[in-house]
């Protein structure tokens, strides 16, 4: 009986010795602004602007090593889509989820974002950076004003501008995704949405970073990152768990030593327990 109750026990697969580890890293925190806002949707960045800041997040998210990163969203209001992690698969998913829909003011408010953002970092002396991901169009709030107060808390401003100077329409999309027009003004004119260089450039200078413009070719994501490098990666303290260690071998191993215990002792059986019938042979 012993026997197969440790048996029983070694199937279930036991697991110990899990435990909270402090591992210390060095890296930087990065919190991603991306403006989700309609313009984003033009098509002169091929599939459109979203789409392809949304792949040059992901490819920043794959050099990432001892950093931690968190994502903004912002049109007319700026919302945190995910607070900073380690976790890059839960970054990753967050990211897949991010539409024009996600946000419901429509606008580009930059300079709340930037804010968001700034309060979003811990209280620690890791070095900082915010990452503007925008066509730069900016009508709602200073975003100067807040790169600067950023920059007094050690915190560096990048911008990369999503959009040709040219510019493009905006695309109007049923339920089924189909283009059914191009977004008009009151005046039923098409509108044009065109890259504002100037606004995420004076953004940059008075955060202390630097402005990249993306194109069709390359979205500039190489460069920030670069700049970021160079930055003093500072040590920080992060816990996590240790894994599980598999336990079931010593059951198995307790189980097969009684089992050649009753082989051995089978003849030698007393009467009580000659009633336990454990290999199913029967006594003539």
């Amino acid at each position: 009986m012993l026997a197969y109750t440790f048996l029983i026990i070694g199937l279930a697969d036991p697991q110990i010795g899990s435990k909270v580890e402090k591992v210390h890293r060095k890296g930087v925190d990065l919190m991603i602004c991306m403006d989700v806002s309609n313009s984003m949707l033009a098509e002169d960045i091929k599939p459109n602007r979203l789409e392809r800041a949304k792949q040059a997040i992901s490819r920043l998210i794959d050099n990432l090593e001892d950093d931690r990163i968190g994502i903004v969203v912002f049109a007319g209001k700026a919302y945190i889509q995910l607070p900073i992690t380690t976790d890059f698969g839960a970054a990753k998913l967050f990211l897949s989820t991010i539409n024009t829909d996600i946000v419901p003011t429509q606008g580009t408010a930059i300079g709340d974002a930037i804010d968001i953002a700034s309060r979003s970092f811990d209280n620690n002396k890791r070095s900082r950076a915010i990452i503007i991901i925008s066509d730069g169009e900016n009508h709602e709030d200073d975003a100067v004003a807040a790169a600067k107060a950023a920059e007094k808390k050690g915190i560096y401003t990048y911008t990369i501008g999503m959009g040709l100077a040219e510019g493009a329409p905006i695309p109007i999309r049923n339920n089924e995704g189909i283009q059914v027009g191009f977004k008009k003004d009151m005046e039923g004119s098409t509108v044009i949405s065109k890259l504002d260089e100037a606004m995420l450039q004076e953004i940059a200078h008075n955060g202390k970073g630097i402005y990249v413009r993306a194109n069709n070719s390359e979205t500039g994501m190489d460069k920030i990152f670069e700049g970021i490098n160079k930055m003093e990666k500072n040590e920080y303290q992060n816990k996590m768990f240790s894994d599980y260690s598999d336990r079931f071998q010593y059951f198995f191993a307790v189980a097969i030593v009684l089992l050649i215990v009753e082989l051995m002792l089978s003849e030698r059986k007393p009467k009580w327990a000659e009633k336990i019938n454990l290999f199913g042979k029967r006594t003539l």
